[in-house]
């Protein structure tokens, strides 16, 4: 397991970087690697972003310096998406057969959490979101299927999509993660336009189900100092609270967007006119 540390970004600095800096402070380029777990520990809400790869064996989520507890979840809540293959999450002994699109939520407190693939060659993807949490909710697993559909967006505006509510206040109880996974529809490319922020909570955005050649070009910034990073498949951008956070993409693509902050309530942004973008 490796685990890298980002500092919080003011927007006065941000107005700053290039392109290098932008994807070094924003964007987490590599989160599946063979038999590894990859982590991203950012001081922007004291999220981590990372992915765990199973392919020829079992992997532990282990603590480390940057979590400063005995154990990875003693003090945090996690919310798991599979973008890969079929797999299995070893929750203190309790297994969940978490496919394609499935999301688990892992409840403070759980000391061994492990990831298995069901096949080697079709190897499972799990990817990672924790926040910090203090008290202990119920792990539980929520099927594609299962998670609250909202059909978005009109083909006129390359917007048609459905975003899915898999860990939200109602569904699954949690301190402060909120989770879901967003589909646009063929033909369709724009994500989260009109934009928006939400001062009171950060974001985080992995894109996935993208074809090799295909790319999305992700909006940030403040509103009136916007800027873009160009995003590849199972690429991931942390998105503070200050920032926008949209995207166009070369054809469809889907994205798990996951947020920990004070407040969870979905429809708690603040919108930004269209004239006002800069």
């Amino acid at each position: 397991m490796s685990i890298t540390v980002r500092q919080a970004s003011h927007p006065d600095a941000a107005r700053a970087y290039d392109t290098t800096q932008l994807r070094a402070h924003f964007l987490v380029e590599t989160l599946f690697k063979a038999d590894s777990i990859e982590l991203t520990y950012s001081h922007v809400d004291r999220i981590i972003v990372g992915g765990a790869m199973p392919v020829n064996g079992p992997l532990k989520l282990e603590t480390s310096k940057p979590i400063g507890q005995a154990t990875f979840l003693a003090r945090r809540e996690l919310g798991i998406c599979n973008v890969g293959g079929a797999g299995r999450v070893i929750c203190d002994g309790e297994t969940f057969n978490v496919h394609h699109r499935d999301m688990l939520y892992v409840a403070m407190g759980t000391t061994d959490v492990r990831f298995e693939s069901q096949s080697h060659d079709e190897p499972a993807k799990f990817y990672l979101f924790s926040t910090p949490a203090h008290a202990r909710h119920r792990t539980i697993l929520v099927r594609e299927a299962e998670a609250n559909a909202l059909e978005l967006g009109t083909q006129e505006q390359a917007n048609t999509r459905t975003l899915r509510q898999y860990i939200i206040p109602g569904r699954v109880q949690s301190c402060q993660l909120v989770m879901g996974l967003t589909t646009l529809k063929p033909g369709n490319t724009w994500n989260t336009m009109p934009s928006h922020v939400h001062d009171r909570r950060c974001e985080a955005y992995l894109y996935f189900d993208m074809k090799p050649d295909t790319r999305v070009f992700h909006l940030m910034g403040e509103p009136q100092e916007t800027r873009h990073l160009v995003v590849a498949n199972d690429q991931a951008i942390i998105s503070p609270p200050w920032s926008i956070h949209s995207g166009c993409g070369t054809a469809a693509y889907s994205f798990v967007w996951a947020m920990g902050g004070d407040n969870q309530d979905f429809t708690d942004m603040d919108m930004i006119p269209m004239e006002a973008l800069r």
